[in-house]
Order: structure tokens, then C-alpha cells, then sequence
């Protein structure tokens, strides 16, 4: 039996698992936490991954890894490999003003979308580093390559070869800011732009290309990818199939054959992991609704289901906007939570329980309704990540969306991804190999357009930080 391993090193952990070549079927995993906060450093990931990696029995035995990694974070390196500073997460929000200034010197949205499929939003790497450039310019200046966390890691378990040997896939470079999926090419002109120089960027690797060897190991390295390109490798998205994952972000996203260029910024044209593209819209607040929600109320998350499915659809008119750091989707990164509709009747802890799991799926079915809008077609939906635990969530999911889900089993798909492209990069060929399909749940409802309508009504009552 060949193994492979594939590694997810997320916001909050890192994963390991390793599975049969072949058959895709799980052989043993590996599991270890990050450290919380908006900005790491890198050295945090290397730890968890070796934990991750002793859990998991080690790679002795195994012929192949890959990488899946949290998209966007900006890992800087001086000449010679060392971190200059902790890496800036997706989540930190300290770049918003230069996503603002970046979008109207280029010409606004539209500019932007042409270039490279996205519009500045504070997530995008391109905007840490003019942020890094304006008000940390000793490090700037120090800085002689840019790179994103799954190919820091890739790098590290490649045993530090030189910053000339970094490596990165189209479906993490299509996240920066700096690359087009519609060329396959980075845009230097962006890049220097937005930081005042072009420092060294990682190769682009093809979707089965070896990446190298691991240092001392011999276990060859797939290029890797982003988490949500490799989620979707991981449950085996085809073209025309949304996959909403509810994790500490919120993503909606669909394979398509085409790239996508949307000038309102809601939806960010991404490549994936196999040569087709990734329309994706994302919320910054997901699974950790619920937790802060089952939080105030002094419940578990079972509790907090059963209460919020013994409430009215719509609750009453009580609507949560989960707005808790900040929001993406729509652009407000100072934005606060809210919650509008209190009366005698919804102050309930059922009442709270339900508006907050609408409230959560109301911004995801905003982005649904998005990707659907710039001409691509759904025929399956499916719903993972932690929150889709949630039997309230799985249940109300199908009546905010609109559409029914499919609800996998609970798995880690990120690094399930990032295994079958490691598997992929050692069979060759043109496409992945083929594993056999996880079983789904489906689940049904009725649409509730009222529960979109209100939510649609109160989202922009926010407040800011001041």
C-alpha cells in the first residue's frame, strides 16, 4: 500500500492525515493547536506541524505530502530566510485603509476585478504589505521575498533551500492580489504598487507538479494550495457544485470552468487546485457565532441548536448581525455586532439562539446569491466545516439558501484535498485521482424569504469602532 499525507495548517491547528494512495481510505491523523490572534509567527506553524506529524505516526513510510494553508497571510523573509516579522492572518483587519487608497488609485473596482479577479479587500496580501511598507518601514526594507503560510511550510519541510526555491499553486497565488487568473501570471506592477518594490515571489506550480523532496525524508512535495482549493479537492467539487464552508471564516464557493471578475468585490475569482477556477465569497464570521452565542447564553452547542430550532422561523423579527470582527462580506472592518427586534416577546434565550444561526446564514446566502448572479450555474450544494456539526445549522441551512445541501460526514477536507494532490503528483496525469465519493446527507426545507428580507433590512444598522 502507497501512502500519502496531507497537511491542513489552518487558523486555529494544524492536521495531518495520511491515506492510501490508492483508495483514499484514512490510514491514521495528527492533530495540534495555533496560537489565537490576527498575527503569528510563522515558527508557531512549523511546531504544530511537527507535533501534527508525530500524531500522526511520521512520514517515514509515506511517498508523497502537500500542503493546504490559510489563504492570504503575509509571511516576509529577509535574503536569507528569516522571518522579518510575525505573519500578518487573513482576519487582521489593520490594512482596511490601504485596500481603500489601493482600489481608487488603480482606478476603483472594476480595475482591479480586470486585473486579477478581486477587489482590495484588508484580507488580500497585497494590502498587508503596502500596510507593512507605510508603518513598518525598517521591515520593509528588509524584506527580499513574500510568500503565503502553505508555501512557508512547504519550504520548511523542503529543508529551507533558499528563498529561490519557493513555490507556490494557482489557487494560493490567486489570492494575493498580485496574480491573474486570467494570464497565469503574477502582475509586478501591483505588486511594486502597492509595496514600493517587488521582492522575490514564489514559482507557480503546475496542479500535479513536484514541489521537491522532503529534507531528509525522500517523501516527494505536491506544490500545495489554499484551504478552500484543497477543500474542494478534498470532497471532490466538480464543476457546477457550491461548497459552504462554515469554519472560523464563512466561504461560498463553486468550481467553474471560467474565471470570474466581479467589480463589487463581493465575490474574489480564484483558481483552484486543478486548473479551473474558484468564485469564492467570504464572511469573517462563522463558527465562532455560535460560539459566542451558546457563550452568552451559558449553553453547549446542543443546547444552543435545540433551542434555536424551537423558535419561529424569522424570530419573531429578532435579527442577529453577526458582524463580531469586523465583516468581509460586505467590506466593513470595524463594524460591530448588532442585534435589532428586541421585544418582550423574542427577549428569549430560543428567540436569540435562532436569529443568530439565521443571522450566520443570511451573509452566506448573500454570497450564494452573488456567485450565482455573475452566471454560474448550481447543481449541488454542499455544507462542511465545524459549524456544519450544528444540527440547527444543517436543518435551516436549506430553508435561508434556498436550495438543498449535501451534508458530508465531519472530516478534515482541507487536508483530504492536499492528500489527493499529493497522490495526484505521484500517478501524473492530466486530472486527480479518483477516490470514491463520501457519503452525504440531504436536507430539505421550505424557503423562508421573509427571514432574508428582514435580515436585509437591519444589516447596515451597525456600528463602527471608533
Amino acid at each position: 500500500m502507497t501512502l500519502v499525507a496531507g497537511v491542513d495548517s489552518s487558523t486555529q491547528s494544524c492536521k495531518v492525515v495520511v491515506r492510501d494512495a490508492g483508495t483514499g481510505a484514512l490510514v491514521r491523523e495528527g492533530r495540534a493547536s495555533h496560537p489565537d490572534g490576527t498575527e503569528v509567527d510563522p515558527a508557531a506553524w512549523a511546531s504544530a506541524l511537527e507535533t501534527a506529524i508525530g500524531e500522526a505516526g511520521g512520514l517515514a513510510d509515506v511517498a508523497a505530502v502537500a500542503v493546504g494553508g490559510q489563504q492570504h497571510g503575509m509571511v516576509c523573509l529577509d535574503d536569507v530566510g528569516v522571518v522579518v516579522r510575525p505573519a500578518l492572518l487573513w482576519n487582521d483587519t489593520r490594512s482596511a485603509q490601504a485596500a481603500t487608497d489601493l482600489t481608487a488609485e488603480l482606478g476603483g473596482g472594476q480595475a482591479w476585478a480586470d486585473a486579477v479577479g478581486l477587489v482590495p479587500v484588508a484580507s488580500f496580501t497585497v494590502t498587508k504589505l503596502r500596510w507593512l511598507a507605510e508603518h513598518e518601514p525598517a521591515n520593509a526594507a528588509r524584506t527580499a521575498a513574500v510568500c503565503l503560510p502553505h508555501d512557508w511550510l512547504t519550504w520548511q519541510l523542503a529543508g529551507t533551500p533558499g528563498i529561490d526555491h519557493l513555490v507556490t499553486d494557482r489557487g494560493d497565488a490567486s489570492g494575493t492580489g498580485y496574480w491573474s487568473p486570467f494570464t497565469g501570471e503574477y502582475r509586478p506592477d501591483l505588486l511594486e504598487r502597492a509595496f514600493g518594490s517587488t521582492p522575490a515571489l514564489p514559482r507557480v506550480l503546475g496542479p500535479a507538479e513536484q514541489a521537491g523532496v522532503v529534507a531528509g525524508g525522500g517523501a516527494v512535495l505536491g506544490p500545495g494550495t489554499g484551504d478552500n482549493a484543497a477543500a474542494a479537492l478534498g470532497i471532490n467539487a466538480e464543476p457546477g457544485d457550491v461548497v459552504v464552508s462554515i469554519g472560523t471564516s464563512g466561504v461560498v464557493s463553486t468550481v467553474s470552468t471560467t474565471p470570474s471578475a466581479d467589480p463589487s468585490g463581493t465575490v474574489a475569482g480564484f483558481a483552484d487546485a486543478t486548473g479551473n477556477f474558484l468564485p469564492l465569497a467570504v464572511t469573517l464570521n462563522a463558527a465562532r457565532v455560535l460560539d459566542a452565542t451558546a457563550r452568552l447564553l451559558g449553553v453547549d452547542h446542543d443546547e444552543l441548536s435545540r433551542l434555536a430550532l424551537s423558535a419561529p422561523a424569522g424570530s419573531g423579527g429578532l435579527v442577529l448581525v453577526p458582524y463580531l470582527e469586523g465583516e468581509r462580506t460586505p467590506d466593513r472592518p470595524h463594524s460591530t455586532g448588532a442585534v435589532h427586534g428586541l421585544t418582550l416577546t423574542t427577549a428569549e434565550p430560543a428567540y436569540l439562539a435562532r436569529a443568530a444561526v439565521e443571522g450566520l446564514l443570511c451573509g452566506l446566502a448573500d454570497g450564494l446569491e452573488a456567485i450565482v448572479a455573475l452566471g454560474n450555474p448550481v447543481r449541488r450544494v454542499f455544507l462542511v466545516g465545524g459549524g456544519a456539526r450544528s444540527e440547527a445549522v444543517r436543518r435551516l441551512a436549506p430553508a435561508v439558501l434556498g436550495v438543498p445541501v449535501l451534508v458530508p460526514p465531519p472530516g478534515e477536507y482541507v487536508a483530504d484535498g492536499a492528500a489527493r494532490q499529493a497522490a495526484w503528483v505521484l500517478a501524473g496525469g492530466d486530472t486527480p485521482p479518483v477516490w470514491p465519493a463520501t457519503s452525504t446527507e440531504t436536507y430539505e426545507a421550505d424557503p423562508v424569504p421573509h427571514v432574508r428580507a428582514r435580515y436585509a433590512e437591519v444589516r447596515d444598522l451597525t456600528a463602527d469602532r471608533t
